[in-house]
């Protein structure tokens, strides 16, 4: 423990002119006077760490000193792809190996770009989750991600239905979409796409998989997540829109689906009308996403989604009346 923390901190002043004590305590979360301590041991091994003594004094390396401590470890380099993705990073427990990655790196670089990492943070942050609602990290998620890493099988039971179902999967990613975990793996020969806080119970074995070179996570993703969609959208609703309804479909419904109705549709004669046939999830649905649209759209069929529309144009008739 101890030998790791002098390495950082030896990382830490070769990456700054000088840090003061309490600047090295608070990174390494320790004492003060342990600092002084780790100093002392620095020195005598023959590390030149050099304290300035006064009150904008501190510690620096002296004589262009560079430790040969930069090598990155195959962890390090690849949660440091990740760490533009501080949640992610945490929520898969590599939160520590990104940070040392990052260290190093930045001790790696020439002193004229030691100011590249702050530089980027003050300018460019990528927050995941959709707004109006509190992501939660499922608990299982730190085992899968190792299962991940390492190229491990792991047998998981997972919520299906009313039920549960027990896998042995090859975990071949991991994607965070909107604040929910999805991890997708391949389970005998099929690639499928699974819910992470849908999984009751995993556990990793000593088996190893051998990965499919041909396999692109993202275009595996893109792919299902545009079947998953389309798989949604069940029930048709016949429409009429005006040329404002025509133009501001796509922002009030499915954009594929608003694009298909437009692209398909027909225009009244004379009225600038369009009759269209639009997919939709469901009518409750529909009735949300058209009601947007006012009195832009009529709604021909079904005659039950129909009647909604009727009950709330009477309804807004009467209260604006």
């Amino acid at each position: 423990m101890r030998a790791a923390r002098l390495i950082k901190m030896v990382l830490l002043l070769q990456s700054r002119p000088s840090m003061t004590a309490a600047e090295l305590a608070q990174e390494l979360d320790v004492s003060e006077r342990t600092i002084t301590r780790d100093a002392l041991a620095l020195s005598e091994a023959g590390v030149p760490v050099y304290a300035d003594r006064g009150r904008a004094g501190g510690y620096r390396l002296i004589g262009g000193y560079r430790t040969r401590l930069t090598g990155l470890a195959r962890g390090e380099a690849e949660a440091l792809f990740l760490s533009g993705l501080p949640g992610a990073l945490r929520d898969m427990g590599l939160e520590d190996a990104a940070s040392a990655a990052r260290l190093k790196v930045s001790a790696a670089l020439l002193p004229s770009l030691r100011d590249a990492p702050r530089s980027a943070a003050r300018r460019f942050l990528l927050d995941a989750p959709g707004w109006y609602q509190e992501p939660a990290t499922p608990e299982l998620l730190p085992p899968v991600a190792e299962a991940v890493w390492d190229d491990r099988m792991l047998t998981a039971r997972y919520r299906r239905g009313d039920g549960e179902v027990e896998r042995e999967l090859a975990p071949y990613g991991l994607v965070l979409k909107a604040g929910v975990w999805y991890l997708c793996a391949r389970s005998g020969t099929a690639f499928r796409t699974y819910r992470m806080d849908r999984f009751t119970a995993v556990a990793l074995t000593e088996e190893r998989f051998v990965r499919d070179e041909d396999f692109d996570l993202p275009a595996f993703w893109a792919e299902r997540a545009q079947e998953f969609a389309r798989s949604l959208l069940r029930t048709e609703v016949v429409l009429r829109l005006s040329e404002a309804g025509v133009r501001r479909l796509p922002y009030v419904t499915d954009r594929a689906a608003a694009e298909e109705a437009r692209a398909a549709g027909t225009k009244d004669d004379g009225t600038g009308w369009t009759t269209a046939t639009l997919l939709v999830e469901n009518e409750e649905v529909a009735f949300g996403q058209l009601l947007a649209l006012g009195p832009e759209v009529e709604v021909l069929a079904p005659a039950s989604l129909r009647g909604r529309f009727t009950a709330a144009a009477e309804g807004l008739a009467a209260l604006y009346r």
